[in-house]
């Protein structure tokens, strides 16, 4: 058990006995209860995939190894609300504040015009409270930011940015499309309008050291974040990485479950205690995952196994953090 002082740090940081800045304990304090998340896919595309950027994608990248069922384009966004409502209702029945999670690929890559429509179509359903729009740093300018922020008057509103790592070798070798400058362009031009942040991040990517993994922690823990997530880097199906890792498995060097956790726990370590950490792990459908296979644990069980650790070790989110 952690000692009484080691109690009285996290309670003093983040309101509750948790050795890490949890996304449960961020929403906790900003709206007073459990708010859920509704993913929605309102038919965007991306710059990457339709020839302006490239029309491969990023090689790890299948939109659908995490849509759940309810969740389609075909549907108004009206309807992919009220049937994801119904869908929480039967996992969570004391939920009575949402979220509308504009999340398959990239969600701000089109006019201002129709994000306007797309937007204001969720806000204007009774039990959404808020916005977390997922995109590319690329797909963001000043003007949508600017909106963005009057939005922001009025409701929750956070942009995530997926910025999968901090190394140009990487994003180009993953055919990102993008410099990692861009990332810390959009996000500081996105925090500095007040507005909530997040960030992506892919952990075991070809060419990245567990050193390179750790450094990484300090880069980002300069970047005004307000949300983070972590994923472990998983080959699916219909990707170039799934081709690739037909070919030439010896490309990828997974981490297994206790090697994983083990190295996240020096990443949070290092990672400034004022960022929120959202997930630690991915968890894509069965149907298309082709590795790692790590057997039938679910995200909340690794969640365990890994405040078990942090326990174990007597230790905490910035426990080495260094400003």
């Amino acid at each position: 058990m952690a000692t009484f002082a080691a109690k009285e740090l996290f309670m003093y940081k983040w309101g509750d006995n948790r050795r890490f800045n949890s996304y449960a304990g961020y929403i906790k304090r900003k709206f007073g209860g459990r708010v859920q998340k509704l993913t929605l896919d309102a038919g965007f595309t991306c710059p990457n995939r339709d020839g302006t950027i490239s029309i491969g994608g990023c090689a790890y990248c299948n939109n659908d190894s995490f849509n759940p069922n309810y969740c389609t384009p075909s549907k108004s966004i009206t309807q992919q609300l009220n049937e994801g409502i119904d869908f929480h209702n039967f996992r969570y029945r004391r939920v009575e504040k949402y979220l509308a999670y504009f999340q398959a690929f990239s969600n701000t890559y089109a006019p201002l015009p129709r994000l306007k429509e797309l937007y204001g179509e969720a806000l204007s359903h009774p039990k959404v409270n808020g916005l977390v729009v997922g995109t590319r740093p690329d797909c963001i300018d000043e003007e949508k930011l600017d909106y963005l922020a009057e939005l922001a008057k009025e409701y929750y509103v956070s942009v995530e940015y997926g910025v999968e790592s901090c190394y140009n070798r990487t994003l180009k070798r993953i055919n990102r499309g993008h410099d990692f400058e861009k990332s810390v362009w959009a996000i500081e031009q996105t925090a500095r309008r007040g507005l909530n942040v997040g960030a992506h991040f892919i952990i075991g990517l070809p060419g990245e050291s567990r050193a390179d993994l750790v450094s990484q922690t300090e880069i980002v823990s300069q970047l005004p974040l307000t949300t983070i997530k972590f994923h472990q880097l998983q080959i699916v199906r219909n990707t170039s990485f799934a081709l690739e890792y037909e070919k030439t498995p010896e490309a990828f060097n997974f981490f297994g479950i206790d090697e994983y956790l083990e190295l996240m726990v020096e990443i949070v370590e290092r990672l400034t205690p004022s960022i929120v950490i959202e997930r630690f792990t991915g968890e894509a459908s069965p149907k298309t995952l082709i590795a790692p296979i790590w057997g039938k644990y679910r995200s909340d069980q690794l969640l365990q196994k890994f405040e078990n650790l942090l326990e174990q070790k007597d230790t905490w989110q910035g426990k080495y953090f260094s400003s």
